[in-house]
């Protein structure tokens, strides 16, 4: 009999053991977030900060991770250009992936799916306020072990509860690999987001090839 899982329930060694993936952990496996990065114009760079200040004030309150993506996600990717043709957001979309051996079928749903010509795909998972960018690491990695890609090509996604950002890059090999990026928050005296936005728009850049 087939078992089923839900995504949320696995921690990260868990999805790791079940999908034979290897975090990698040396620089250059990952240069993208590390490259000469677009550069931000005022406009960007103020609106950006519209974003950090309502998010900052909206923490004083207990926030659903909606506010999250009201506050931060939407402003975020319309300035990165990935609300907008060619690209296909989609918003808790399901997901369906069988572990290897058959036995076992992982479902959950992605909070926001944004496809290129169903080819490369950036994958976010948003959290609330109060739980570490960790919680949604092994979620994300399933989700984009379930995307329907060429496995020369990376995948990238990225995680964040509002506060703080990471990016991943997944290569699906034989044996899956994947790399994070540093984390990014907007706490800092420096705004955050003007990073996220530079990584982003590059990310961009690079799954339109």
């Amino acid at each position: 009999m087939v078992k089923t899982t839900q995504a949320s329930d696995l921690s990260l060694y868990e999805v790791e053991e079940k999908f034979n993936l290897v975090q990698v952990k040396t620089l250059s496996f990952f240069p993208e977030w590390q490259l000469d990065l677009p550069e931000l114009n005022e406009y960007e760079k103020e609106c950006l900060d519209r974003s950090r200040d309502d998010f900052l004030s909206l923490m004083k309150y207990p926030l659903h991770e909606e506010v999250v993506k009201l506050s931060i996600l939407v402003p975020l990717l319309s300035l990165a250009g990935l609300l907008r043709f060619p690209f296909y957001p989609q918003a808790e979309a399901d997901i369906k992936i069988a572990v290897e051996d058959g036995e076992e079928i992982i479902r959950g749903k992605i909070d926001i799916r944004i496809l290129l010509k169903h080819l490369c795909a950036v994958v976010i998972e948003a959290k609330n306020k109060q739980f570490s960018v960790d919680v949604a690491l092994p979620q994300a990695l399933i989700y984009m072990m379930a995307t329907d890609y060429n496995n020369e090509k990376p995948i990238f996604g990225f995680v964040t509860n509002g506060k703080h950002f990471q990016f991943i890059k997944l290569i699906k090999q034989d044996t899956p690999q994947y790399a994070l990026s540093d984390e990014f928050t907007i706490v800092n005296q420096e705004n955050g987001l003007y990073r996220v936005l530079q990584i982003l728009k590059l990310l961009k850049q690079l799954v339109q090839v």
